[in-house]
C-alpha cells in the first residue's frame, strides 16, 4: 500500500475517534457542571480539560473569561481549533475522499453524511438548546462510522490501518479524560466534602467512556477512584482501556509489518507489557498525573514511529498537525 493511502486512512479513523471522544469529554463536564457546586470547582473542571487537551492558550487568545458556554463553542464548532469536533469530522472526512477507492461506498457515504448533518445541526442552534444532545450525536456517528468500517471492509491493509489510527487515539483519549478528573481531585479535593457528590463525579467519568455498566459487571460493589484508574488503565478485556487499545495496536502492527518496522514493534510490545503489569496501588502512589503525562508522551513517540515506518512522517514539532 502506498505511504499516502495508508496516512489518509489512519488519519480518517483518528480524527473519528477524536470527535467522539471530545464529545465525551465536553458531555461529562457539562453533566457535572448542573451539579449543586462551587462557581471555582466547576471552572477547575473546564480548566484541567484545556489543559490536558493542550488548548489552554489557544482557548486564552480567543475568550478572556472561562466560561461553560465557551469553552463547549471552543471545543466543538470552533473552526480555528484544529481539534474541535467539527474541525475533526471535516478532516476525516477530506482524509476519506482522498481515498474513496480504498473504503467503501457506504463508508464514504456514512462520513460525508455525518460531515452535512454536523453543519446542518449547528447552524439550528443545537449547541445552545441542548449540548448534550449534540454529543450524543457525534457519538452514534462515530459508533455507526465504525459499524459500517467492520462490517463492509475487506480485512486488508487498509482495514488494520484504520483500526490502527483508531485505537492509538483512543488511547491517547482515554489517558487524557482519566487524567481531567484526577487531576481535579488533586486541586480541589472531594467537592463540598460530601461523597455522595463525588459518587456523581465518579458516575460521570465512567459514563463518558461508557464504562459504568462495565464496573458494575466487573467489580459489583461501590465506586472508588483506584477501581475506575484500574478499570481504565488495565483491563484488557474491555476495549477502551489503555491496556486493551495497546494491545490491538501491538496486534496489527504485527499484522502490517515491514522491513523498517521492527523497532516500532518493539516499541509497541514493550509499552503494552509495561501498562499491563502496572499494580494500581502503585500507580496512584507514584502519581497518577505523572503516569499519565509519561504515558501520553510515550503513546506519542509510538505514532511518530508508525509514521516514519507506514505513513507520511509527522512534523516533529507538531505531531497532531492535521494530515496534508
Amino acid at each position: 500500500m502506498l505511504s499516502r493511502t495508508a496516512d489518509h486512512l489512519f488519519w480518517m479513523a483518528r480524527y473519528i475517534e477524536r470527535a467522539e471522544n471530545t464529545a465525551r469529554m465536553l458531555d461529562a463536564n457539562y453533566q457535572l457542571s448542573l451539579l449543586p457546586q462551587s462557581d471555582e470547582f466547576a471552572k477547575s473542571g473546564w480548566r484541567a480539560m484545556l489543559s490536558i487537551s493542550e488548548l489552554s492558550g489557544a482557548y486564552a487568545a480567543e475568550h478572556a473569561n472561562l466560561t461553560s458556554r465557551d469553552v463547549i463553542a471552543f471545543m466543538a464548532r470552533d473552526k480555528n481549533n484544529l481539534s474541535s469536533i467539527v474541525s475533526c469530522l471535516r478532516a476525516a472526512r477530506e482524509n476519506a475522499r482522498a481515498v474513496r477507492g480504498s473504503i467503501t461506498t457506504e463508508l464514504w457515504e456514512s462520513l460525508n453524511t455525518t460531515w452535512l448533518e454536523c453543519q446542518k445541526l449547528l447552524a439550528d442552534g443545537i449547541l445552545e438548546r441542548d449540548p448534550a444532545e449534540f454529543f450524543e450525536w457525534v457519538k452514534f456517528r462515530s459508533h455507526l462510522a465504525r459499524g459500517v468500517q467492520t462490517g463492509t471492509m475487506v480485512r486488508d491493509e487498509s482495514y488494520y490501518f484504520m483500526r490502527l489510527g483508531t485505537v492509538i487515539e483512543r488511547a491517547d483519549n482515554t489517558a487524557r479524560i482519566l487524567d481531567v478528573k484526577f487531576e481535579m481531585r488533586e486541586q480541589t479535593g472531594t467537592p463540598g466534602g460530601t461523597q455522595s457528590l463525588d459518587y456523581y463525579h465518579w458516575t460521570a467519568l465512567l459514563r463518558s467512556v461508557s464504562g459504568f455498566e462495565v464496573y458494575r459487571k466487573v467489580y459489583r460493589d461501590v465506586i472508588t477512584p483506584e477501581r475506575v484508574a484500574g478499570l481504565l488503565i488495565l483491563f484488557t478485556d474491555w476495549p477502551r482501556s489503555l491496556a486493551a487499545s495497546l494491545d490491538e495496536v501491538r496486534e496489527i502492527l504485527g499484522r502490517v509489518r515491514n522491513a523498517r518496522s521492527a523497532q516500532t514493534e518493539r516499541m509497541a510490545e514493550q509499552l503494552f507489557g509495561d501498562v499491563r503489569r502496572g499494580r494500581i496501588g502503585e500507580i496512584l502512589s507514584s502519581g497518577l498525573h505523572a503516569y499519565l503525562t509519561e504515558f501520553l508522551a510515550r503513546v506519542n513517540d509510538l505514532a511518530c514511529c508508525i509514521s516514519r515506518d507506514f505513513l507520511v512522517p509527522l512534523v516533529p514539532t507538531e505531531p497532531e498537525s492535521i494530515a496534508a
